[in-house]
């Protein structure tokens, strides 16, 4: 039966809107049977979801890849390896690179000096150039065109003058920065990141660079002092070569110290709300180490002083006598070995894991064996009477 409100032709038949007619009495063409056409309500519509800017910091997933599963988990490996990568290009800097290589430079030159003589040809240049003081006097004979670049070694001085006054100023920007919020300079900013210095990677603590590098100032003041009231220097000679390369040795070792700052820009990165607030046990052990090392080595230097002095303290002499006392028991050069220590406290004070200053330590242990080594020779060869149980640079070792 027809529904109500329709109406059936004489025909019999219903008509296009009756026959397309939908439930609800819409037909396909928005007309309403017998009635005023409609407006049919909208269909609605599947959007697609809105991507956010990158820009407003949403995430934005990639698309897969067109390679297949394959190419994504290549692509997912690599983006692993990438900071493998990344720290592996980072660990040699310009600057462990230098330090590397003296080290590597100063241990060919001491098993070169351990090699039997005779078996090597000898060159007088560069026996003069490792030698100084009074191993020079040991060595072979020097051409006269050495001797026309001596330095009186009481120019050592000139090396801790520099210091004190370079190390300083880098101790007062340090300082500035940590506790003003003042930023490096510039042309100091630049130079450090030219050595290798890079932006705070979490880890590092202000702290120890700042200790470090009190220690390193309060040493070449106490080396400045010695140098002045302790020791007593002879005509002894060093090369004008080992001048210079003494001098920008304390100018690149202050850096070295503030390239191991954490940065923040030109600013210094300090965890926490106070510098001290990052105390730890290592730097309690390594300030204790630096002043024990300090101690022995002023000592060292006393007795060296002495041998050349009377008792009222009056300078008598400078010849070479046989010292004896402290850790001259043990080695013929212990203010070599107290200056190894002091470089070691250092690393101690970095926490054991400052690559940069390892080698630092590295090129220092080298260097004074060296040094440790030729005067280890001249007290031997000088003085019959030599205690024989003594080693050159290392007790019971070496």
């Amino acid at each position: 039966p027809p529904r109500p409100g329709l109406r059936v032709s004489s025909q019999g038949w219903l008509n296009s809107d009756q026959r397309n007619a939908r439930p609800g009495g819409v037909s396909s063409q928005g007309r309403v049977p017998g009635g005023a056409p409609r407006i049919p309500a909208p269909r609605p519509r599947h959007r697609r979801p809105a991507r956010l800017s990158p820009a407003r910091g949403a995430r934005v997933a990639a698309p897969p890849p067109a390679g297949g599963v394959g190419t994504g988990r290549a692509e997912a490996g690599t983006a692993a390896m990438a900071p493998w990568a990344g720290a592996a290009l980072s660990t040699l800097n310009p600057l462990r690179a230098l330090w590397l290589a003296l080290a590597a430079a100063f241990l060919l030159t001491l098993l070169l000096q351990l090699v039997p003589p005779g078996l090597l040809p000898s060159c007088a240049l560069f026996q003069d150039l490792i030698r100084y003081g009074k191993t020079k006097c040991g060595g072979p004979p020097r051409p006269a065109i050495c001797r026309a670049f001596d330095v009186p070694k009481r120019c050592f001085s000139h090396f801790y003058i520099l210091s004190v006054l370079w190390n300083g100023f880098l101790l007062w920007c340090l300082t500035q920065s940590l506790f003003l919020g003042a930023p490096f300079p510039n042309w100091l900013h630049g130079l450090l990141r030219i050595l290798g210095a890079a932006q705070f990677r979490g880890g590092e603590l202000a702290l120890s660079a700042f200790l470090v590098l009190v220690f390193l100032w309060l040493h070449s003041l106490q080396r400045l002092f010695e140098c002045f009231y302790v020791s007593v220097f002879s005509n002894a000679v060093i090369h004008i070569v080992q001048y210079c390369f003494g001098l920008a040795y304390y100018v690149l070792v202050g850096l070295t110290v503030l390239t191991q700052v954490p940065l923040d820009g030109r600013n210094v990165y300090v965890i926490g709300k106070n510098l001290f607030m990052q105390a730890r046990w290592f730097h309690i052990l390594g300030m204790m180490m630096f002043i024990w090392s300090s101690v022995h080595q002023y000592k060292c230097h006393v007795i060296l002083g002495n041998l050349r002095k009377n008792k009222a303290g009056v300078v008598i002499h400078c010849n070479h006598r046989i010292p004896f006392g402290d850790w001259f028991e043990y080695v013929s050069s212990p203010n070599y070995l107290a200056e190894l220590m002091i470089y070691i406290s250092m690393a101690v004070t970095f926490g054991f894991q400052n690559l940069t200053w390892w080698l630092v330590v590295t090129y220092v242990f080298f260097n004074q064996a060296l040094s440790a080594f030729l005067s280890h020779k001249f007290y031997k060869s000088k003085f019959v009477s030599y205690p024989k149980h003594r080693k050159a640079f290392l007790p019971f070792l070496f």
